[in-house]
């Protein structure tokens, strides 16, 4: 009785390594990448610049493995306006899976409303909060 239970656990024990060792085998899902931008100026030079950047980083890495935020607050919310002299790319890059991100506390400073906005802009309360929260988040930041 003594070998049976021994054998019982013995037999137990390979199976538990064997089902351990098929997990290390098997290929863990892909992490993706994750940046985050920030435009706070209102130079065209300035959101072209990020524009390419993240248009760079989703042609180097495909754009469906990179998570791409643009955080727009300050003087730069400006270029998020319907009448902005970089709405086309903007809108390419919206359209490219990059997510645009405007500042609620600026728009309020500036008295501007959603529908003084580009269609399909995303909001955050305070642009400066989102950029922490995406850097807690594992977000690379990048400030062109």
């Amino acid at each position: 009785m003594k070998h049976i239970k021994l054998s019982v656990t013995a037999l137990a024990l390979f199976m538990s390594l064997a089902s351990l060792q098929g997990c290390s085998s098997m290929s863990a899902p892909a992490s993706r990448e994750k940046v985050v931008m920030q435009v706070s100026d209102a130079d065209p030079a300035k959101w072209n610049l990020a524009l390419n950047n993240a248009k760079n980083v989703q042609q180097m890495l495909g754009a469906d493995k990179v998570d791409a935020e643009i955080v727009v607050y300050g003087p730069g919310i400006g270029m998020l306006k319907a009448d902005s002299v970089v709405a086309n790319r903007i809108e390419d890059a919206k359209n490219a899976r990059v997510t645009i991100v405007a500042c609620e506390n600026t728009m309020k400073g500036m008295k501007l409303t959603k529908d003084d906005m580009l269609p399909n802009t995303s909001y955050v309360a305070a642009g400066v909060v989102e950029l922490m929260k995406k850097q807690k988040e594992g977000y690379a930041y990048i400030r062109p």
